[in-house]
């Protein structure tokens, strides 16, 4: 039972403070918004249920993640991973070949910035919240056995000590270290480029992605070229072929999307701390409705120049994804 001593709204009150946070715990051990929200929705239940036995050993926040942690495990045991395309196989070699998708894979989601932005007025907890939501380090937690997952990020992301981490998971401490220095070692292997990310405040960025988005507006898909990276990487749930190399993708968007002058409509958001666009398409009646959701990597290359380094663009058919970033469903003539 709830704890007699504490209504609902005082519940509430004292718990809701974590909600974003742990909104992003979840995301990241999930890699699905959708999912995310729902166990956030789970553990307050849980815990409300439960605050009665709270005794108050751990602070309320750590009660709040052993809860989240243990509601995550059980989702994946039976959810499984969500990987990207590119975590699946090699690159297509073949750009004009017909694409086809695979929605019955339980695909990554990208997540707003707007819902678990970091505290604007911390600096390094932006910094630290970005780095840890970024798509390809989510995508590479992925790859991970769950309780590695947990451990790694308990560890290296929330900062909990190995005695903490050991208590949730009901194991000893040697084995917490051990766990964490496997996957160090396998995110190593598998985890994001090292290439240095523009921060989003660089003017230059700025500059390339205004760039970015007038090119595909204006369908000068060639021009596209000089702004990507010459290993650039190009991938698009849910179809499961990616593409690497600056010409194979300008190739892919010209043999695919083929678009003329004002057919594309690119609206700037933000998505795993990194720049994002909104593209709509225009349709037989003359407005534009959700098309991809692009999520950009942009890096300096070892010549000081700012490059396009890593586009997910993410299908959405049913508007879903768009509406979850508070995106119009349509945009008019």
């Amino acid at each position: 039972m709830a704890n007699s001593a504490v209504d609902e709204q005082d519940f509430q009150r004292i718990t809701d403070p974590y909600r974003r946070e742990l909104l992003a715990h979840c995301y990241r051990m999930l890699g699905s918004i959708h999912d995310a929200e729902d166990l956030v929705q789970e553990t307050y239940l849980r815990a409300w249920r439960s605050y009665g036995t709270f005794e108050g050993r751990s602070s309320l926040r750590t009660w709040l993640y052993r809860i989240a942690t243990n509601v995550c495990l059980t989702a994946i045991d039976q959810r499984g991973n969500r990987p990207m395309p590119s975590g699946l196989g090699a690159p297509s070699d073949e750009p004009e070949r017909p694409v086809v998708a695979s929605p019955e894979v339980p695909w990554l989601e990208p997540v707003p910035d707007a819902v678990i932005g970091a505290d604007a007025a911390d600096p390094a907890t932006i910094v630290a919240s970005r780095e840890s939501t970024r798509l390809a380090f989510v995508a590479a937690l992925q790859h991970l056995p769950p309780n590695q997952r947990v451990v790694l990020i308990l560890r290296d992301v929330l900062k909990w000590k190995a005695a903490e981490v050991a208590e949730l998971l009901e194991i000893s401490v040697a084995s917490a270290n051990s766990a964490l220095q496997r996957a160090r070692a396998q995110l190593k292997e598998i985890g994001p480029s090292e290439d240095e990310l523009v921060e989003p405040t660089d003017p230059d960025q700025r500059r390339l992605l205004d760039r970015y988005a007038s090119l595909f507006e204006s369908a000068d898909i060639k021009g596209l070229v000089e702004l990507f990276k010459e290993d650039a990487v190009w991938e698009m749930p849910p179809f499961p072929q990616w593409f690497r190399g600056a010409e194979p993708i300008v190739r892919l968007i010209i043999a695919q999307c083929g678009p003329e002058p004002g057919e594309l409509r690119m609206v700037p958001t933000g998505a795993n701390g990194q720049p994002a666009f909104a593209m709509y398409r225009r349709g037989d009646d003359g407005a534009y409705h959700p098309f991809q959701l692009q999520v950009l990597d942009v890096v300096r290359g070892e010549d000081g120049r700012e490059a396009v380094g890593h586009v997910s663009a993410f299908f959405d058919f049913e508007g879903d994804l768009f509406a979850a970033f508070g995106l119009p469903g349509t945009l008019p003539a």
